[in-house]
C-alpha cells in the first residue's frame, strides 16, 4: 500500500535538499488561500552561478527521493541552469540565479500569498 504523503512534509524535505548545497534566500510561497493559484506551494531559492543552480536542484531531486520516496512528475531548466523549475504536483521549486530571480520576480507576484521566509545557513 502507497503511503500519502502531505504537502508540508514534501516541502521540509525540498527546503533540505536546497540547504544542502547552500541555497540562498529561500521562500516557501504557501498559495493554499489563493482561489486562481496553480497549485498550493512554490518553494523558491537561488544559487551564485548555474553549476550550484544545477547541483541545488539535482540535491532536491536526489534528497526528497531519499528521505520520502517522492519524484518530480517533471523538470525543466537543466540545460542552461539559469532558473530550474521541479514539479512536485502540489509544489512547485524554482531554482534561480540571482538575475534571473530579480528579474521574474515571483516573490512579488504573489505577494498576496503567505510567504515564509528560511534563514540562510552559513
Amino acid at each position: 500500500m502507497k503511503k500519502i504523503i502531505d504537502n508540508e512534509t514534501i516541502v521540509e524535505k525540498i527546503v533540505e535538499g536546497i540547504q544542502e548545497k547552500k541555497g540562498k534566500r529561500i521562500v516557501v510561497v504557501d498559495l493554499n488561500k489563493l482561489h486562481d493559484a496553480p497549485c498550493s506551494y512554490f518553494v523558491i531559492c537561488q544559487g551564485d552561478s548555474n553549476t550550484q543552480v544545477n547541483a541545488i536542484a539535482t540535491s532536491v531531486k536526489d534528497w526528497v527521493t531519499e528521505k520520502i520516496k517522492v519524484k518530480p512528475y517533471a523538470t525543466d531548466g537543466f540545460e542552461n541552469c539559469q532558473w530550474i523549475a521541479m514539479d512536485y504536483g502540489q509544489i512547485i521549486v524554482h531554482v534561480f540565479q540571482r538575475p534571473f530571480r530579480e528579474f521574474y520576480d515571483l516573490e512579488h507576484l504573489w505577494e498576496d500569498a503567505d510567504l515564509k521566509l528560511i534563514p540562510d545557513l552559513d
